[in-house]
């Protein structure tokens, strides 16, 4: 059972190697705000289940600037096909899997 589910545009951000992200609309992020205290293991980072498509994995997400962005790892994105500036859909199970 997810917690949340939202549809989002996932991005490039080019560090000192390209990252990728999508970023939570602000209505979902209230909802993780609610629990945040109770699921973050620091720096307000949250640890979650996600599934795009076919594909479950788990990460965290990252607070910035008032929303959290999810990574989206190469294992998902290139077993997914997808691409910079898709629309993605996203269930995420907050907390440890």
């Amino acid at each position: 059972m997810s917690d949340v589910e939202f549809c989002g545009e996932m991005f490039e951000w080019r560090g000192p190697a390209p990252f990728y992200f999508i970023k939570i609309p602000v209505d979902q992020c209230a909802k993780i705000k609610e629990r945040a205290a109770q699921l973050s293991y620091g720096w307000g980072v949250i640890p979650v289940t996600g599934e795009i498509g076919e594909t479950e994995f788990t990460t965290s997400l990252i607070p910035k600037d008032g929303v959290y962005l999810l990574p989206i790892k190469n294992v998902v994105r290139l077993g997914e096909g997808l691409e910079v500036d898709q629309e993605v859909n996203v269930k995420l199970s907050l907390g440890k899997a």
